[in-house]
């Protein structure tokens, strides 16, 4: 609408009063003096310069602040502006559809969607939200300061659940879906992996406990990037048979019986605990190795455990190129099960047994001594690391899904 100068000088408002004041700043900040700016809008030269430089008190007249209409907002915005607001409760009073709203104001539908669920209210013994853009705006602004207090802080119900599966060495994202699970009625009780990994590693936070840290399968308490894998490339006396001769139902993890193998070394190198490892179930199985790791003890312990196995669960091992494989032939004719070896500083193929060793380290820490654990204590951590639920398992555990192969 273009403004007009008011006849009458008489108080009408203060939507009167502020046009005035836009059309007389925007006069201005075209490069017209006050006198020509104030004649345009019809005010006194005095009013105008007592809008652009306020006014010192003096007698009965109050000292006044400087008076600048509020700018509108230019250009794109993350957050929705209260101009936004008013224009999708003007568009829901008529009607129209979310998407209709998302596209007039360039952002996405579930924006939109998000934004009249969490600021709009339902009146009582209504199923309608009614949305009140003002109100929606003073509701964002109260949730905009920084820092929040943290989820994990406020609920001793949640932080309990979570040092207790710490304190079982579960990840934060095994205790994350073991949350949903448990309550799935409950959001309060649902958090992301991230917010535990915030808590444990955030100074000043004190949502759990520091020492927590050391339970997680790094032990770290700070993060830090990812160290570059070892690389070795020792050799053998009988021929290997490379990974990319490996039948092709290995690498679908389709076909339970597919082993992958390595060896977690202890203090000074000198003894090691080997591992075993299902690549369809993720079931785990150790190797005890009291007397060292000789080709011939870890050959002896290989074929102890291949014969503990049902026929169907003994169709291959994948191995790395370590020397203790020396004997791998001899291995094979005692128990016809065929090994596969990864081309050199190549641990991604055999991922799941590095993943699994990741693990173990929680039970069995670098620099300790691995061969003074009983046969008994290794059966042990096996059995408490197949009762952990697993995310690319559906969240079952290795030994339920080992258990319905066996079944059927």
């Amino acid at each position: 609408m273009d403004f007009r100068i008011r006849e009458s000088r008489k108080p009408q408002g203060r939507g009167t009063l502020v046009r005035e004041r836009e059309e007389y700043f925007r006069l201005m900040d075209q490069g017209l003096t006050n006198t020509a700016a104030c004649e345009r809008v019809g005010i006194n030269r005095r009013t105008g310069k007592r809008w652009r430089h306020g006014r010192a008190a003096s007698g009965r007249n109050k000292a006044a602040k400087p008076v600048r209409p509020p700018l509108v907002p230019q250009g794109p915005s993350r957050y929705l502006r209260e101009s936004d607001r008013i224009h999708i409760a003007d568009r829901l009073r008529e009607k129209a559809s979310i998407r209709a709203i998302a596209a007039e104001l360039d952002r996405s539908p579930s924006t939109i969607s998000r934004e009249i669920r969490r600021n709009g209210t339902r009146p009582p013994g209504s199923s309608r939200i009614a949305y009140r853009p003002h109100a929606a705006q003073a509701r964002a602004n109260d949730r905009r300061p920084r820092p929040k207090p943290g989820k994990i802080g406020q609920s001793h119900e949640l932080r309990n659940f979570i040092q207790d599966r710490l304190d079982l060495r579960w990840s934060p994202e095994q205790i994350c879906q073991a949350l949903r699970a448990g309550f799935p009625d409950r959001p309060e009780m649902h958090v992301v992996h991230e917010t535990v990994y915030q808590a444990l590693y955030v100074q000043g936070r004190g949502e759990l406990r520091r020492e927590l840290a050391r339970a997680l399968r790094t032990g770290r308490v700070r993060r830090k990037p990812r160290r570059q894998a070892q690389q070795r490339q020792p050799r053998f006396r009988d021929p290997m048979v490379m990974i990319s001769e490996r039948p092709v139902e290995v690498a679908d993890r389709a076909v339970p019986g597919h082993w992958e193998g390595d060896l977690i070394i202890g203090k000074d190198n000198g003894s090691a605990i080997g591992t075993l490892v299902e690549r369809s179930t993720r079931y785990v199985m150790l190797l005890h190795l009291p007397n060292g790791r000789g080709t011939e003890a870890v050959r002896d312990a290989l074929v102890a455990t291949a014969q503990t196995l049902p026929a169907h669960l003994k169709r291959s091992l994948t191995w790395d190129q370590g020397s203790e494989m020396g004997r791998h032939r001899e291995f094979t004719l005692a128990t016809d099960v065929p090994v596969y070896f990864c081309d050199p500083a190549s641990p991604w193929q055999r991922g799941s047994n590095e993943n699994t060793n990741g693990l173990l380290r929680q039970y069995f820490p670098k620099g300790t001594d691995l061969a003074s654990h009983t046969r008994e204590y290794l059966d042990a951590v096996a059995a408490e690391l197949n009762g952990r639920p697993r995310k690319t398992l559906d969240w079952e555990t290795p030994a339920e899904r080992l258990h319905k192969l066996l079944a059927a």
